[in-house]
């Protein structure tokens, strides 16, 4: 398979700017399938929109739950992800509880994940621990709470935080979750330069507004 193909099916392509509109939205979505992005990852509010541009093709739609700050209720998440997958969401992005993390509340943690679990009836479940608030030992602990609640994923960052994926985090999210979880790595990634770092600190996941200049850059 050629490089700039391989690496194209490994990026969410993302809008989840506030301003973003409905044309926005059909735009990136006919650039998904030009480029032949995995995935394309919207504001809940327009999952159904991108559902129906996706239809028939091998794009998935991915879209964020609790975003950007966790602070939502777990009922709030899981009628959130519910509705996300009755409107044609494969993939759901969610974020923890980063408060109740860092607070030591782990069970509440586990139990917000899996809240989503459950209703999402098999749709993949990406956490996303928000990185640059977190220490070495808090990213260990929540990649085991969100792999023991039976996530998917682990990802880096909303991309709404004060910093987004780092390398040496990635690779630490990765020695943690062993090689059978994903992990995806997103915030900053602007270059393919960034997105081969993260992939050889072992992302196998890149989100990205960038993913055009990304793939594009690329020789093959």
């Amino acid at each position: 398979m050629e490089k700039r193909s391989k690496l194209a099916q490994m990026i969410d392509h993302t809008l989840l700017k506030a301003t973003a509109t409905g044309a926005d939205i059909k735009e990136l979505c006919q650039e998904a399938k030009e480029y032949g992005f995995g995935a394309v990852c919207v504001q809940p509010c327009y999952v159904k929109l991108a559902a129906d541009e996706l239809q028939g093709t091998p794009v998935k739609v991915a879209t964020v739950i609790g975003f950007p700050l966790g602070a939502t209720t777990s009922q709030t998440k899981a009628a959130e992800a519910k509705e996300a997958v009755k409107n044609g969401a494969a993939e759901l992005d969610m974020v923890l509880n980063i408060g109740a993390l860092k607070e030591g509340r782990f069970d509440y943690v586990s139990q917000d994940i899996k809240a989503v679990i459950e209703v999402a009836n098999g749709t993949l479940v990406k956490v996303i621990l928000e990185t640059c608030y977190l220490t070495d030992e808090e990213i260990i602990k929540a990649c085991q709470l969100a792999v023991s609640a039976g996530a998917n994923f682990v990802k880096t960052s909303t991309g709404f935080g004060t910093a987004g994926a780092k390398a040496a985090q990635v690779r630490l999210m990765r020695q943690t979750v062993g090689p059978d979880i994903g992990v995806k790595a997103s915030g900053g990634i602007r270059s393919y330069a960034d997105a081969v770092a993260m992939v050889d600190a072992g992302a196998s996941r890149i989100g990205a507004s960038a993913g055009i200049d990304i793939v594009s850059s690329i020789q093959n």
